[in-house]
């Protein structure tokens, strides 16, 4: 498929269910075991039946991965995050028997993903995180590895060298002193080393190629994540202005836990079991979820006005432009109205047409990245 078809089309995003992964496995040779090393999930045997360039998504919250296939877009998501557990070999094998993921280190066992969800909340614990507001987590001496670890688990080593990978990475954050050099850095030489071509891509960016093909990919794309909400503001595809906020969905949480006395594990879970924002809160977990969303979106649209109104380099637009919100935040119901009477409130520089929920927030900024690797892997 040529890329202005692709672009033309529209492709949506499908993530594989079970009945496909395991259609997916019919057309994958059986995976030799690694030594030291689980057995490869179905999860991970379909990643290796997709072929072509990968569009991936590296967030606090998920790891995303999309390639394309015809028409549509084939999607994983991978939880991000590991808990630890003493090393015996029964527990090894066991690991293994299950396909959980993990790794070996220093005596302990390192669960990934989804499973180390599991095991947190059989062990009364909390899951650690190898990414904190959007970076690397400097608290974790095993960030590096464990992130390494769970990309790894998606990407293999591609069929031709130098396959075109893009990945997403934050803005600079413009409220706390942090610099994604580093993070950036980390993250491109493991899919060099595993034989790709990466190409970094802004966040905020991915969302708008992803959402915004029918305006030329001109607007502002707001990807509203975990550890960070990452802002850009793009003319025909060309980004204006990038930058990041170090608040997101955990900030959220942890507020409103540290507020009612809750832990930040349990509203995360009623938060995300169906938190609607157009109706009035019922009881004390719903009102402090209703305050810190309007703290939050606050927060994102006073940023856009101070970023924005002091930059001499907006381009003098003679239409009005969309936003597009995208992320893990933005999926309760009400959050657009939310932020648009968050907006209402400032006055921006540039004229705004209208405010987009993205088709599909947990995965519009893999497909963005997928679309600009498609675009440097093919002559337009």
């Amino acid at each position: 498929m040529k890329i202005r078809d692709f672009f033309k089309s529209k492709p949506s995003i499908h993530v594989l269910d079970d009945k496909e992964i395991d259609v997916a496995l019919e057309a994958t040779d059986e995976s030799q075991d690694v030594a030291g090393s689980p057995k490869p999930s179905k999860k991970q045997k379909a990643s290796e039946a997709l072929k072509g360039p990968i569009g991936l998504d590296i967030g606090t919250a998920n790891i995303v991965v999309a390639q394309n296939r015809g028409k549509d877009i084939r999607a994983l998501r991978q939880l991000n995050a590991f808990f630890t557990i003493p090393y015996s070999n029964i527990t090894k094998r066991t690991l293994l028997r299950d396909e959980v993921i993990f790794f070996e280190k220093d005596k302990k066992l390192y669960v990934l993903g989804y499973s180390a969800e599991g095991f947190a909340n059989t062990f009364g614990g909390s899951t650690r995180k190898p990414i904190e507001s959007g970076l690397l987590n400097p608290k974790e001496n095993e960030s590096i590895s464990v992130i390494r670890a769970i990309i790894s688990q998606f990407i293999q080593e591609p069929q031709k060298k130098d396959e075109k990978i893009c990945f997403s990475v934050p803005g600079e954050p413009i409220d706390r002193p942090a610099s994604v050099v580093f993070h950036e850095s980390i993250i491109r030489m493991h899919l060099k080393s595993l034989g790709y071509s990466p190409i970094p891509i802004n966040e905020g960016l991915a969302v708008i190629l992803s959402e915004l093909s029918s305006n030329n990919f001109t607007g502002i794309g707001i990807s509203m994540g975990g550890g960070m909400c990452n802002v850009c503001f793009a003319y025909l595809s060309v980004p204006v202005i990038t930058y990041s906020i170090q608040k997101g969905g955990d900030y959220i949480d942890s507020m409103v836990g540290s507020s009612i006395g809750e832990s930040p594990t349990k509203v995360k879970e009623i938060k995300e079991e169906g938190l609607d924002l157009t109706v009035e809160p019922k009881d004390r977990v719903e009102i402090g979820l209703h305050v810190f969303y309007d703290d939050l979106f606050s927060s994102l649209v006073k940023s856009l006005q101070q970023v924005l109104g002091s930059s001499d380099n907006i381009p003098r637009l003679s239409m009005a432009v969309p936003i597009v919100l995208s992320g893990g935040t933005v999926i309760p119901r009400g959050s657009r109205e939310k932020f648009e009477k968050a907006l209402s409130d400032i006055r921006l520089p540039i004229r705004v047409s209208e405010i987009i929920i993205a088709q599909k927030p947990l995965y519009s900024t893999a497909k963005g990245a997928l679309t600009m690797a498609m675009t440097e892997e093919k002559e337009i």
